[in-house]
């Protein structure tokens, strides 16, 4: 009797069987990222313009054209909150990128031990809970008793206001987030003045040329494109705060740190506004986009010039 065999050919049916065309194939592999990023980006940025340009009347979403923007350019308490994140972008960006640049400088002298332990300590706060900071900085600046007002009442000073007057109010803000992300930036900082050909300091020092010389003559100048791109992010980011203002000072007295981010989530999920926060965001985009420009070109033109 001659034996049939049940098993299938090798290739000839079910997944074995089947074989994607060399130029299908990028497309198929790419196909989920595209249809994530769709569904998670494209269609809720698309979405937020839309529903920027209507208003809830009575429940229902109806047309309204620019009347959203209209009202943001004459909201004061936008215009507050803008005003709170510039004073902090102005004041805080350069002061932490300063702060950055000298750690990283410094750690990245061949003199220094324990290399390893101090980039660990200072980067640590930018993967610390935010939350559980705020609480810490909530005890150490607490209204009048805090250790804070007691380490400086040592000094014959305070005590200090930090929660009920605005300007102290805006400098714990900016003092947290220039703990946070000081560390950040000094990582990147220091991973830009590694490549730095170490042939170039001794032909300087060589010279005669003395440390500032060679830090603002051969760093600096090497370092440019990276010190471009932290301040753009750190640009952005500031612009976007909304962690520390909502969880350290809520606002502050009299909205003195509500920021545009905070202003934002505040209108959408409190008030349940959304059309107008999405009015906001988009606003937030343009001033956004504007300043990265400005400090691109600004500095994009010194390049070329150089």
């Amino acid at each position: 009797m001659q034996n049939v065999s049940t098993r299938p050919k090798q290739g000839s049916g079910g997944w074995k069987g089947f074989r994607l065309s060399p130029k299908v194939a990028p497309y198929v592999f790419v196909a989920p990222a595209l249809i994530l990023f769709s569904i998670f980006m494209i269609y809720p940025i698309i979405y937020s313009f839309l529903l920027s340009l209507q208003k809830n009347v009575a429940g229902e979403q109806k047309w309204v054209g620019l009347d959203n923007y209209s009202r943001l350019l004459g909201d004061e308490l936008f215009r507050k909150a803008l005003f709170n994140t510039f004073i902090i972008l102005i004041i805080q960006v350069p002061i932490q990128l300063s702060l950055a640049m000298l750690l990283a400088v410094g750690l990245n002298s061949k003199f220094l031990r324990m290399k390893s332990f101090f980039r660990a300590v200072y980067f640590l706060p930018a993967i610390t809970s935010l939350a559980a900071a705020s609480v810490i900085f909530r005890i150490l600046f607490a209204d009048p008793d805090g250790f804070v007002n007691s380490f400086v009442s040592v000094f014959g000073f305070g005590p200090i206001h930090w929660t009920l007057d605005e300007t102290w109010n805006r400098v714990l803000l900016i003092l947290a987030i220039t703990w946070r992300w000081t560390g950040y930036n000094m990582v990147i900082y220091l991973s830009g003045l590694q490549g730095i050909p170490e042939d170039l300091y001794e032909a300087a020092a060589v010279d005669g040329a003395s440390r500032s010389t060679r830090f603002f003559r051969i760093t600096i100048p090497l370092m440019q494109p990276i010190i471009l791109f932290t301040t753009i992010l750190s640009t952005i980011g500031t612009l976007q705060i909304f962690d520390e203002s909502y969880l350290l000072t809520n606002g502050g007295p009299q909205n003195a740190t509500m920021t545009v981010g905070f202003y934002l989530y505040r209108t959408a999920f409190r008030q349940a506004d959304f059309s107008y926060a999405s009015t906001i965001a988009y606003g937030l985009l343009v001033i956004i986009a504007v300043l990265s420009f400005l400090q691109f070109r600004f500095t994009g033109g010194r390049e070329e010039a150089s």
